[in-house]
């Protein structure tokens, strides 16, 4: 199938007639300009500079996010984008504490080899964070859901212990099938928030616990015990705060499965037969009879962290006052100089993750640009620094918004291009929740394609990207990746998935092969851009969906109570 942006004029007119929120049949002609402004070579070009051994992997506070903020901003001005901060920059200052923990554990007084076994950190203001014989206990999943008649704690005291969880949510058998997922409960195959990390880590700090401590598992964590390695024993960071951090206990971290296994086994357990007792609404905190020490050294800097913002203002008088936001983070996990080899074997290049969304914001920019007429409402492209750390450059856009959140319509986020080959699908991750898929629905098809949902919704991808950030404070968000239906090499197209997520995800090998398909990403790139075009151009704005957990959130808005 012919790439899309060199469709006939008779789609890019089907495309026109087929949007109801927006484009009329003569600005047919104005998306197809839109279109050819996004290049493969360009795509190529880009990702080829972030991911390069100068920009050092990109980490928050380094001179690698000097070079990278610098480069986005640069390129945002040759565009001709005007300023994204009403102050006149193109900055919005993130303000963030660094923290380079180096932790030491024992399980009743047997050291665990960090990070073989474990890994941990603490956010806590203090130079070096001591726990003492804190108490382990099993709490399952280490979930509270009302709404599922769900409470692993059933009002144990946790206060000071340390917590030990599963990973993900309960996946609950259907009792009509147990081959399949109850789809009354947590959504069945599909993840909801109580299955990501952070609120893990958030529920053990309201419990009062002074630990938490997940056990990893590759199957239903998507990926390997290493990218928990690499990109938890790092530096980490956070929003600045005089004060403690609520969103995380004392002390955070990870098991390894087999640390996990033998701690539980020492102690007289077994980790599958908990895991069949985790999946009873009866479970109950399980006291594993044995106490973890912690001694956490830290090094710890504040650091003024940037996202790079740039807009091109509406065109309608009273629409431009409304933001439609096009979304990429910028960094990465940075130059670890202890891993063997030369520079280039120690930098994690995050060419795919996330270089590549930012080529894909920085072509998007440069389509809206190439329209005659700017679109009715604003656009604003912005790069978010901090994701690897727990999305905290979204958060705190979406905490200190530069435009009103109530007059922000929409949030269409990129995080990773498709660079694997071209397909016939595209999947929408988190689908079910707005009416930009809709949008989505029609772009695509009016290019012969189709959306599919997110095939693999119990990974919990929805909560593991910046518009989570959006959808958190009210914001319809849209949030995509690259089909599964390859149009050349269906089957190596699988493979190449697979291979990259085994091997070279959150890993130095994140770089660009000679295999990469560029016009498989202007695809992509271009239905985004329809999409974007026709919610900056129509009447109506996106919706949430009936059934969606951010819909409320919203409505409260919008109706000012």
């Amino acid at each position: 199938m012919k790439s899309y942006v060199r469709a006939v004029p008779a789609a890019l007119f089907a495309l026109a007639c087929l949007c109801g929120r927006g484009a009329a049949a003569d600005s047919a002609g104005d998306i197809a300009k839109g279109l050819q402004a996004i290049k493969a070579d360009d795509i190529h070009k880009v990702i080829e500079t972030l991911s390069s051994d100068d920009f050092e992997g990109r980490e928050p506070g380094s001179h690698g996010e000097t070079l990278t903020v610098e480069y986005i901003a640069d390129q945002f001005k040759q565009i001709g984008l005007l300023p994204g901060n009403p102050n006149g920059t193109y900055i919005q200052n993130v303000p963030l504490t660094g923290n380079l923990s180096h932790p030491q554990a024992s399980v009743n007084g047997q050291a665990m080899a960090a990070p073989d076994d474990f890994v941990a950190w603490s956010y806590e203001r203090q130079k070096e964070v001591v726990v003492k014989d804190s108490d382990l206990v099993f709490v399952g999943y280490g979930v509270v859901a009302p709404e599922y008649g769900w409470d692993d704690y059933k009002g144990a005291d946790l206060k000071g212990k340390t917590l030990v969880m599963l990973i993900n949510d309960p996946p609950i058998p259907d009792p009509n099938d147990p081959s399949k997922l109850d789809a009354s409960m947590f959504k069945g195959k599909a993840m909801t928030y109580y299955g990501r990390w952070t609120y893990k880590y958030e529920i053990a700090r309201k419990m009062g616990a002074a630990g938490a401590l997940i056990i990893h598992e590759t199957e239903p964590a998507a990926y390997p015990y290493s990218v928990v390695v690499n990109s938890n024993s790092h530096e980490n960071f956070q929003i600045h705060a005089e004060g403690p951090n609520e969103h995380f206990p004392t002390v955070s971290g990870w098991l390894s499965e087999g640390k996990a296994r033998g701690l539980l086994k020492s102690a007289g357990y077994d980790l599958d037969d908990l895991k069949k007792k985790a999946l009873s609404k009866d479970f109950r905190p399980v006291d594993l009879k044995s106490t973890v020490s912690f001694d956490i050294k830290k090094d710890m800097r504040d650091v003024d962290s940037r996202n790079v913002v740039a807009k091109i203002e509406g065109s309608d008088p009273k629409l431009k006052n409304e933001v439609v936001v096009f979304s990429a983070h910028w960094d990465h996990l940075g130059w670890d100089p202890t891993l063997p080899g030369t520079k280039h074997d120690q930098v994690y290049h995050g060419a795919l993750d996330n270089a590549s969304g930012i080529s894909g914001l920085i072509e998007l920019a440069k389509a809206f640009k190439a329209l005659p007429n700017p679109p009715k409402r604003t656009i604003l492209f912005l790069a978010t620094t901090a994701e690897e750390k727990g999305l905290l450059g979204a958060q705190y856009y979406a905490a200190h918004p530069l435009y009103p959140l109530k007059k922000t319509v929409a949030d269409i986020n990129i995080d990773g291009l498709n660079i694997l080959g071209k397909t016939r699908d595209i999947e929408i991750v988190g689908s079910g929740n707005t009416t930009l898929e809709d949008d989505l629905a029609q772009a695509a098809a009016s290019v012969g394609r189709v959306t599919k949902p997110d095939a693999r919704p119990e990974h919990g991808g929805f909560y593991r990207a910046d518009q989570l950030e959006f959808a958190r404070v009210g914001v319809p968000v849209l949030f995509t990746e690259n089909g599964d239906e390859g149009i050349d090499d269906p089957a190596g197209l699988k493979a190449k998935i697979d291979e990259y997520t085994a091997k070279r995800y959150h890993n130095p090998l994140d770089q660009i092969t000679s295999d990469w398909k560029f016009d498989a990403a202007v695809d992509d790139l271009g239905l985004l851009f329809r999409v974007g075009y026709d919610v900056a151009e129509g009447q109506l704005t996106p919706q949430w969906k009936d059934g969606s957990e951010f819909k409320a959130i919203r409505d409260k808005m919008m109706s000012g109570k």
